[in-house]
């Protein structure tokens, strides 16, 4: 098949199909394939997809499904032509052919459409009208159509012989889709509903509603704001629930037991036993040290029996004092409920102990008179008490709303006496002056002030154990504020639990502290800073549910101090103020808890320790 105008040279060694394929692509102009065979027979053919394209780029050709028979037979041979894709590819959108035949019919269709024969340059005038074949198929003008046949008498007749005969058919379809839309005339139908529903819109008149009132909400407002007084209703009374610790009031308290209905009878009889030993005087006899290896002795001669096994108080027990008789052993001990039980070690029975409740807190310290056994005095945290036996009264001695931690006697005949507060401070109070308030306050620089202890040969002095200080002070020189120590004793890292003067002489100073050391000072000469003479390590973590460790002196010793242990079996320590651990009180079947509180007899061979329990443990000679 020729071209219209000349190309450029071709190479003579390309096949004829491919010279023409060359020339048209010199032209600038897209071609399409055109299969016929050579007798003439119609061949189905698709355009491909792009997922459908054969590696080399060409759309893949396809015979019928009614012409699969003829591909086996021999020597039949296909003929490709190439037209160009202005008139093979060329289609109208379905909205632009409803614009061209609504109102000009099918004949303008075939105006319109214009089939360029092969080689026309672009831009070149378009050929006549086509006429399409009789035999559409409805096709949307894809390339899956089926050819019908006629290849050389339909071209002849519509004046184009260059279309293909699918082409034809594709120009057919659209020609009669057209006259069908144009027959059918939707968009009259269309424009004349639209005109009907505007014009029955626009005489339409609506009524405004009427607008519904809307409710005013009222603001909830509490009748406080209101100020209205609440309405009077009666609300049953309810039982008074029954205080487990009642609180004891303010002023002297009879000596009754909280158990007194029962055994009024044991009570008297207890407290006759005291007032008895009391006016026994000891012998006078002076204090004096024993050597080390008698001493040793009489610390393995004491022992622990069942029988010297008492719970004397309810609850956790925070100090523990012994009557200096020599005829019997009477012992007191205060609890953490301010609870103060007494037993008569010597009884035995249910009738041997009492227990009473002067305070509302916990018995911090106690101590017998010195110079009237008769007299025990307890400190809690609001007041300090004497209790009375020849009166069988407890008596208020000082009252503080700040809380008192300890107290300690600065005469023999305990008239005066000093006394440590938690916030830090100290002050003096005076028995024989009226009223509860003390005769001086005394900020002495500290957090907290846990023991003071007086010296026991130079009344003046006394050392007080602070949160992480101990210093020694000269109540003579005390004033409300900027008081200086005469001493400090140095080396505590952490809280100190007690600090006490050695009781003959009082040249030692033994702390225990909650860095697990147990220290002593030498006090011989009262310098403003005194040196450590020896240090023990020692398990002083006793945690929250028991009493913190205190190390007491051996009255009848002076370099031996006593004091609790952690260690298993339970046990009680006695150490020297060399650091050396002399002895060890322990008996696997009685003693089976820590005795964080003890104090030791001032004249006979007897120890007694109490627990978190309140139970009293004595150790004594056999």
């Amino acid at each position: 098949m020729a071209l219209s105008e000349p190309s450029e040279a071709v190479p003579e060694e390309l096949s004829p199909l491919s010279q023409q394929r060359e020339q048209v692509r010199g032209r600038g102009v897209p071609l399409g394939v055109v299969v016929v065979m050579e007798d003439g027979s119609p061949l189905t053919a698709r355009r491909s997809s792009p997922q459908e394209r054969t590696p080399s780029g060409g759309a893949e050709l396809r015979r019928g499904p009614e012409q699969g028979e003829r591909r086996a037979g021999p020597g039949r041979q296909l003929r490709v032509l190439l037209t160009p894709l202005s008139v093979a590819g060329r289609r109208m959108p379905q909205k632009r052919l409803l614009g061209a035949y609504d109102d000009g019919g099918g004949e303008a269709a075939g105006k319109r459409l214009r089939a360029e024969p092969p080689g026309t340059p672009p831009g070149s005038p378009p050929g006549p009208a086509a006429a399409a074949s009789p035999h559409g198929s409805g096709s949307d003008g894809g390339w899956d159509a089926e050819s019908d046949g006629s290849d050389g008498g339909g071209a002849a007749q519509d004046g184009y012989p260059q279309l293909s005969a699918y082409e034809r058919k594709r120009l057919k379809n659209i020609t009669e889709n057209a006259k069908f839309f144009a027959a059918l005339k939707l968009h009259e139908s269309a424009a004349r509903l639209h005109k009907i529903a505007t014009r029955r819109q626009s005489n339409v008149t609506k009524r405004p509603k009427p607008k519904k009132a809307e409710e005013e909400t009222v603001r909830r407002r509490s009748m406080r704001l209101q100020r209205v007084e609440p309405s009077v209703l009666e609300v049953p009374t309810q039982p008074e629930a029954e205080e487990e610790y009642p609180q004891v009031p303010a002023g002297p308290l009879p000596m009754v037991p909280e158990n007194l209905v029962k055994n009024s009878k044991l009570t008297e009889e207890l407290l006759a036993t005291w007032m008895k030993i009391s006016e026994m005087k000891p012998n006078d006899t002076e204090k004096h040290m024993c050597d080390m290896k008698r001493y040793q002795n009489s610390l393995n001669s004491m022992v622990l029996s069942e029988d010297n096994v008492r719970k004397v108080v309810q609850n956790r027990i925070c100090s523990v004092a012994i009557h200096p008789s020599e005829s019997l052993i009477f012992v007191a001990a205060g609890d953490k409920y301010g609870h103060i039980g007494l037993w008569n070690v010597d009884c035995k029975g249910e009738e041997g102990a009492h227990v009473f409740a002067p305070h509302n807190y916990s018995v911090n310290c106690m101590h017998f008179s010195p110079s009237n056994p008769a007299h025990l005095l307890s400190l809690s945290h609001d007041v300090l008490r004497c209790g009375d036996v020849t009166r069988a009264i407890f008596d208020e001695i000082c009252r503080s709303e700040d809380n008192l931690s300890s107290f300690d006697f600065l005469e023999e005949n305990a008239s005066t006496a000093i006394v440590g507060y938690w916030n830090g401070s100290v002050a003096v109070v005076d028995r024989r002056t009226p009223g509860t308030s003390s005769e001086l306050s005394a900020n002495i620089g500290f957090k907290i002030t846990r023991t003071v202890h007086v010296h026991p040969v130079n009344k003046q002095y006394f050392v007080a154990a602070g949160s992480v200080d101990v210093r020694i002070y000269d109540v003579r020189y005390l004033k409300s504020d900027g008081n200086k120590p005469v001493s400090t004793l140095n080396g505590h890292t952490k809280s100190v639990a007690s600090a006490y003067f050695s009781p003959v002489t009082g040249n030692r100073v033994v702390t225990v502290c909650a860095d697990d050391k147990l220290r002593v000072y030498d006090t011989s000469s009262l310098s403003s800073t005194i040196a450590v003479l020896s240090t023990v390590r020692h398990n002083n973590n006793t945690g929250r549910w028991l009493t913190r460790f205190r190390a007491i002196w051996d009255p009848k010793q002076e370099d031996c101090f006593v004091v609790g242990s952690m260690a298993r079996p339970r046990q009680i320590e006695v150490y020297q103020d060399t650091g050396k651990l002399l002895h060890s009180f322990y008996n696997i079947d009685c003693l089976g808890s820590v005795c964080s509180i003890n104090v030791v007899h001032p004249s006979k061979n007897i120890l007694v320790g109490g627990n978190s329990s309140g139970r009293l443990h004595v150790f004594k000679e056999q």
